[in-house]
């Protein structure tokens, strides 16, 4: 289960363990890192445009660029690491994200910033599938459930307290050099972490590389490029998305799925292995985790919105404000983590339930209340929001890789989190559009508008629960199983 790093043959197996631990906390604060900066960045937009005298259409390219890069690197580099060694990228990855945020700290004009965004949107990317593969490399049983317990606190912790630390430096900073600090304040954190994971992290298992499937990064690439931009382009009061690049991207996507099947029939290595949708438990978690995401990254940004240009609250007091979602999140997460293997699919079906049942009392209350009992009112849906989203990130993590083998993990994870990107550039460019939409047409009623806005959410949350609904009701027939997966990942 445990492969200690190469240069540590003196660590006995009682030291297996701690370290094993330490290797954990490193990737769960590399996750906490990368994901935090999605949502931090978003309260200094503003800091940002006044400093760099920015257009709209740069202040897009400094969110979208991040997104977009994020998203094209998950599959390439979860490959990579399958094939070259999850711990040699996982370092890589810090090490460039850790410059990248130089970079974006310092940028002098809002071009240099954007192409440090893109950069950063990529160590992000290889980062991300590398933490869930030493995951499923280190843990297995109900171990692997808690360790994935933990990290599904992380991603809501970082999702939610992203507002409110960015609100609490450019409070205490000023905001014409508080948003540089919101780059600069992750560089220490981000070297300890490289400096203790090159002792720690389980070393990489030599075995004979494969060549990369150029073709199907390209076709993939184009396919999640031209699907994700439109949506990225969408998010605006006087937004005008190209769909028809949609059209575009479906068919990219289609020769991508024809070009790996016929790379497969032919005992070629393709970039990702067709027979791992075929695995019941991966292809509706992995469907679960895009429709979920959807719903539950818009929902920040609906209220944050709302919060602050509606009710005219400050940053720090509007993230304030939704702090009991995260403290719900997190634990019922971490509860989740203990329960997974106990319960199973049951659990991410009730949490998505729950979930869908909050916002839409959220989104009547919003539109009923007042600035004075805003926070109070929505106390309860954030509450009871937070408990079921809390349920679902770990547990349908956890159900969703049980049966990929250790071979393949780094590339499951890959397809797993392009779908999670994809979902959220989805769900916020819907959310946003209501919400704007909603403003622009009742002139100025922030109330229709967060009202209608969050209901996108709900709908989005609920499409996760009926897919693993309908799982639960089906009979249980696996198509593939994961040793046919694994002997297709050896060849």
């Amino acid at each position: 289960m445990w492969c200690p790093v190469e240069n540590t043959a003196e660590s006995g197996p009682g030291k297996a363990e701690p370290q094993r631990r330490s290797a954990l906390l490193i990737c769960l604060v590399a996750s906490f890192m990368t994901l935090l900066d999605v949502s931090i960045v978003t309260i200094a937009l503003p800091s940002m445009e006044r400093s760099l005298q920015m257009t709209p259409a740069e202040i897009t390219w400094a969110v979208a660029g991040f997104a977009l890069a994020f998203g094209l690197t998950l599959v390439p580099a979860g490959r990579l690491g399958d094939e070259y060694g999850r711990r040699k990228l996982f370092l890589i990855g810090l090490l460039l994200f850790a410059v990248t945020g130089l970079i974006c700290g310092a940028a002098p004009n809002a071009v240099v910033l954007i192409i440090g965004r893109l950069l950063r949107g990529v160590a992000a990317g290889v980062l991300a599938p590398q933490v869930i593969g030493l995951l499923q490399q280190m843990y297995s049983g109900p171990k692997r459930g808690r360790a994935f317990g933990y990290y599904g606190a992380t991603t809501g912790l970082s999702t939610a307290i992203g507002p409110l630390l960015g609100g609490v430096i450019l409070q205490v900073l000023g905001p014409d050099t508080g948003w540089r600090w919101v780059f600069y304040l992750s560089i220490p954190v981000v070297l300890v972490a490289l400096a203790v994971g090159v002792k720690v992290l389980p070393g990489d298992r030599r075995g004979r590389a494969h060549r990369l499937d150029l073709l199907g990064v390209l076709l993939l690439g184009l396919g999640v490029l031209f699907i994700m931009l439109p949506m990225l382009q969408a998010t605006g009061a006087n937004a005008q998305p190209r769909f028809w690049l949609f059209a575009i991207g479906t068919l990219s996507l289609v020769l991508f799925v024809l070009w790996e099947r016929r790379l497969g029939a032919r005992d070629g290595r393709p970039l990702v292995h067709l027979k791992v949708l075929r695995i019941r438990s991966y292809a509706v978690g992995t469907l679960t985790a895009t429709a979920f995401y959807a719903g539950f990254t818009s929902i920040f940004l609906v209220l944050s919105l709302f919060l602050q240009q509606g009710l005219k609250f400050s940053p720090l007091h509007a993230a304030l404000s939704t702090m009991i979602f995260t403290i719900a999140s997190v634990f019922m997460a971490v509860l989740s983590g203990r329960l997974v293997h106990r319960v199973g699919r049951p659990l991410v079906v009730l949490g998505t339930g729950i979930a869908t049942v909050g916002l839409i009392v959220m989104a009547l209350l919003a539109y009923a209340s007042t600035a004075a009992n805003a926070p109070l009112v929505l106390a309860v849906p954030l509450l009871v929001t937070g408990a079921g989203c809390g349920l679902v990130i770990s547990a349908n993590q956890t159900l969703t890789l049980t049966d990929i083998t250790r071979a393949t993990a780094g590339v499951a994870a890959g397809v797993y989190e392009t779908g999670v990107r994809v979902g959220t550039a989805v769900g916020t460019a819907i959310a946003g559009a209501l919400f704007f939409g909603t403003v622009a047409s009742t002139h100025g009623d922030y109330h229709a508008a967060v009202g209608l806005g969050l209901t996108s959410p709900a709908i989005l949350v609920a499409v996760a629960f009926l897919i693993g609904l309908v799982d639960l009701l089906r009979p249980r027939r696996t198509v593939a199983s994961p040793q046919d997966v694994a002997v297709a990942a050896r060849r």
